[in-house]
Formats: structure tokens, C-alpha cells, sequence
């Protein structure tokens, strides 16, 4: 999911990393710092249309190599989250890096998720622009619920429960799409997606230029 500079930015003090609070935490968190950039796949991509395989195999030099790199990729295209089939790797798993409507920044990574939503009589659905690192340069208001919940696991195979609320939640719920194969355009009516991927046509190359500033600066 990409990230949006309108909305109030996070405050550094107030920090969940694997949702734990902790003190601080760098800005671009350690796992960018040892990963390497990677495509990141665009709709109609045959690997963002199929359900990913769930991970068996936890702890592996290949499992924490992939979760670096994604992060780093996640961090040159200014995103909120990735998905594994987003770098072209069909695997259940995505990073985040995401603040919610309190200011509190998100930063992580959950392997297998399954996403736990309100039951209907008790759920708030939120209309609220959002994009997607696989359409790049298209913004769309797009319902979703404003808590979810997300229980899978970590890299080493240790349970993992991650509560969202406001924009962290948006990002738990869209990033878990793409696990299903699903984009945010499949949320739309016929005109919203001709219009969103108008607008993809129309702004992918500035986009992609932006990315590679932003490597290069990355790179030092």
C-alpha cells in the first residue's frame, strides 16, 4: 500500500514494532538497511492474480533475506506495506511500515496471516483514498472496516498478533488482499478502476522515476 503525505505523520516516540511497543526506532528500520531493491510487480501481473503459497519453512537465511529486501523496496516506492507476490515472490507475507490515525507508527512484518474483521453488526466501514505500490500513481476511496486484527507469524515461526485501528488497519486489510491474489481495484465499481488505471497510465513513469531517485539517494 502506498503512503500518503497528507495524512498526520507519525511520531517517532510512539512506536510498535512486531506489536510490541518499544522507545524509538530508526527511520528506515534495520531490515532496509541490509536488503537490496527489488521489482515490485504491477497489476495485471500474472503473480498478483493467484492466492500465494503459505511459508512451511521458518528461519531460513532465504525467508529473512526476502523480508529485507522487501523492505527496503517498500521504502524507495514510499509505501505503508508490500506484499511477497508484489516482488514477484509467491509466498504468504508482507512487511509494513505504517502509521494509524493516532500517530502511531506500525513496523513489521507477519507471515501466513489470516485477518480477523468485526463481526457486520458491530463494524464501521471508513470511505478513504488509498493506493497501491502495484498501481502506481492511481488513488481511489476504497471501503474498508477501521479495525481489523491479524494473527500469523514471524520469521522464526514464533505467533504473531497484530491489532490495526484507522490507516494501520486499511493497510492490514489491503496488504492481505494482494495474499489472496486480489488488488484494491478489485474493490472498485467498472468506472472507479477505468479511472484508477487512467490515472496509473498516466502518472507510472514519474513514479518510477521517483523511485530511482530515491535508490540513488538510498545507495548514498
Amino acid at each position: 500500500m502506498s503512503r500518503h503525505t497528507d495524512r498526520p505523520g507519525p511520531d517517532d516516540r510512539r512506536v510498535r514494532v512486531q506489536g510490541e511497543p518499544v522507545d524509538s526506532h530508526h527511520a528506515l528500520p534495520p531490515e532496509a538497511e541490509r536488503g537490496s531493491e527489488r521489482r515490485i510487480t504491477v497489476v495485471g501481473e500474472e503473480v498478483l492474480g493467484r492466492p500465494c503459497r503459505e511459508v512451511t519453512e521458518f528461519g531460513t537465511p532465504e525467508l529473512s533475506a526476502l523480508i529485507d529486501d522487501m523492505f527496503l523496496t517498500m521504502h524507495i516506492a514510499d509505501g505503508a506495506g508490500l506484499a511477497a507476490n508484489q516482488v514477484g515472490v509467491d509466498l504468504r507475507l508482507f512487511v509494513y511500515d505504517c502509521p494509524d490515525d493516532h500517530g502511531v507508527r506500525h513496523v513489521g512484518h507477519i507471515v501466513n496471516p489470516v485477518l480477523e474483521l468485526p463481526d457486520p453488526g458491530h463494524r464501521r466501514l471508513i470511505d478513504d483514498v488509498e493506493g497501491c505500490l502495484s498501481v502506481p500513481g492511481a488513488t481511489m476511496a476504497v471501503p474498508r472496516t477501521d479495525r481489523a486484527v491479524a494473527r500469523g507469524f514471524d520469521k522464526d515461526g514464533r505467533p504473531l498478533v497484530i491489532e490495526g485501528t484507522g490507516y494501520f488497519a486499511r493497510c492490514l486489510q489491503h496488504e492481505t488482499d494482494h495474499l489472496f491474489g486480489h488488488t484494491y481495484l478489485d474493490r472498485l465499481g467498472k468506472r472507479d478502476r477505468r479511472d484508477a488505471l487512467r490515472q496509473m497510465d498516466d502518472r507510472h513513469e514519474a513514479v518510477l522515476a521517483q523511485r530511482a531517485r530515491k535508490a540513488a539517494l538510498l545507495s548514498g
